[in-house]
Parts: C-alpha cells; sequence; structure tokens
C-alpha cells in the first residue's frame, strides 16, 4: 500500500509542472469574454462529437434498465432495486421500479403521475417542481437543443485535476435562478466527467453544491453511454445507479407517458382487491 502511494505522488508530481504550464497558458481570467466563449463552445463540440455526433444529437427517446441504490437520509446505502427508465426528451420520463415495475414515477410537461397499490395520483407539487427544474439542468437537454440558443453563454472556466484526470470546465451562469453549471470534459477522451450545479438561496444565502459523476462509458447504439451515475449533494451520497443496458430511439409508444398508460398498468399488475378499489373509485 505504501509502495502505491510513493508512486501515486510521484506521478502527480511529475504531471504538475507540464499541468500547470497549459493552465497557465488558457488562464480563464486573462481571456475577453469572446475568447472565453469561443473556447467554450469548442469543448461542448468536442463533446458532443465524442457522445456520438449525429448519434447523439438525434436521439429523441431513450429506455434503460438496471439497479438503483437506496440511499438513506444520512448517505447510508440500504440495498438495490431493479428499474427501468425512459425518455421522452425533453420533458417525458418514467421510472418504473421492482421486477414486475408495480411502482411508477413519472413526468409529462407540466403533469406528473405515480402508481402504486392505491391507484394512479397526481404528483405531489414538489415533485412536479423539481422535475421540471431538472428538465431545464438536463445534460442532454442542453447539448441538444439549447446550446445555440441567443441568452445562453457558456464560458471558459479553465483547467483542473478531477479523479486523476486533466479536465476543461465549461460555465454556464443562470444569473435569474442564482444558478451555476459547470461541466468537467475530459482532456484526452472528450467525455463528460461530472457536472456541478451551485445554488444560492437568496433569503438565508446559503450555497448548495450537487455533483453528477459519470463513469463507464460504453458504446450503445453509436451512443457513448455512461452505465455508472452518482449524485452527491454537499458531499452526501443522494443517488446511484448502474445500468446494465439502453436503448435509443426504440419506438416507445405514443400514448406511453400518459395517465392512461398507468391506469392501463394498474389494471394489469394491481391484485384483484386493488383493481376493485380503483374501478368503484372511477366510477
Amino acid at each position: 500500500m505504501r509502495m502505491k502511494f510513493v508512486r501515486l505522488a510521484m506521478t502527480l508530481l511529475l504531471l504538475c509542472p507540464a499541468f500547470a504550464g497549459r493552465a497557465n497558458a488558457q488562464n480563464p481570467d486573462t481571456m475577453t469574454q469572446e475568447q472565453s466563449v469561443a473556447k467554450a463552445r469548442e469543448i461542448l463540440a468536442q463533446l458532443i462529437d465524442a457522445l456520438g455526433g449525429a448519434s447523439y444529437t438525434e436521439v429523441h427517446e431513450r429506455a434503460c434498465e438496471g439497479r438503483r441504490a437506496n440511499i438513506g437520509h444520512a448517505g447510508e446505502l440500504a440495498g438495490y432495486v431493479e428499474f427501468k427508465d425512459y425518455w421522452g426528451y425533453p420533458d417525458k420520463h418514467r421510472v418504473d421500479y421492482g421486477k414486475k415495475g408495480n411502482i411508477i414515477d413519472m413526468f409529462n410537461g407540466d403533469n406528473g403521475w405515480t402508481l402504486d397499490r392505491s391507484g394512479v395520483n397526481e404528483e405531489p407539487a414538489p415533485a412536479l417542481a423539481d422535475f421540471q427544474d431538472s428538465v431545464k439542468r438536463n445534460i442532454d437537454n442542453i447539448l441538444r437543443l439549447h446550446l445555440n440558443d441567443k441568452d445562453v453563454y457558456p464560458r471558459y472556466g479553465g483547467m483542473d485535476l478531477v479523479d486523476l484526470r486533466e479536465v476543461d470546465w465549461v460555465e454556464f451562469a443562470d444569473v435569474e435562478a442564482e444558478r451555476t453549471q459547470r461541466l468537467a470534459v475530459d482532456r484526452s477522451t472528450h467525455l463528460l466527467v461530472r457536472s456541478t450545479i451551485t445554488t444560492v438561496d437568496p433569503t438565508f444565502n446559503q450555497r448548495t453544491k450537487e455533483t453528477t459523476i459519470y463513469t463507464n462509458y460504453q458504446r450503445l447504439g453509436g451512443v457513448m453511454t455512461p452505465l455508472q451515475i452518482s449524485r452527491e449533494r454537499d458531499g452526501r451520497r443522494t443517488y446511484q445507479v448502474f445500468y446494465s443496458g439502453c436503448q435509443y430511439n426504440s419506438g416507445i409508444p405514443a400514448d406511453f407517458f400518459t395517465k392512461a398508460s398507468l391506469e392501463k398498468r394498474f389494471a394489469e399488475v394491481g391484485n384483484k382487491k386493488e383493481k376493485d378499489i380503483y374501478k368503484n373509485s372511477r366510477e
């Protein structure tokens, strides 16, 4: 163990002079705004190309499956649950939990529903608000739909070492929402290593930092896909998934993200007593 630590330290010492020289040559503090935006767009173009180019930008739906960690309030791991995750970009999202898919969370624009033993119900208002906010921050939506928006000005955030990888940071600032989103892009593979979102509560002037980490990229359907995604909030783990596979543009039915589809699903997975209760409640 000690020898491994020594080798790691020596490697970092050897890297530091070269890394520092390149960092000084591209110091974001000495760039003009035009240079900073141009550099940021160059990095984002490389990212999109690394993710699959046209194969990535032309994705309009995604279906994945895998395991999701059950994480307690203190960040402790309490096992895993199988799940299937569906996106109809930009603002349709459905997650089916368990082998039977008898618990579902689904959002479609301004609407959201849940399916569980009690039947189909409206998503709580806070959950719907959180989803709508996440749509604006969704990396895929930003890269595919919003890079050319006239009010989007990415800026170069400089070089850094993240998980022993040389990365370039690209920043997006949302002054109205008092939020800054930063993307760390690997300088070698040009793939996304992590993203951070920092928000400020204007009432208490309190900062919250949410970090998402992307690893184990595999090319699926022409798209480089991170099969492991973890998320932390202020250093505490809140989310972790391990995908076993993903399909893109596979032909999700048009009514898949509707309340009617959940009502149909409940008729299939609810037990007889639950079906009768739900049927009577609808009459």
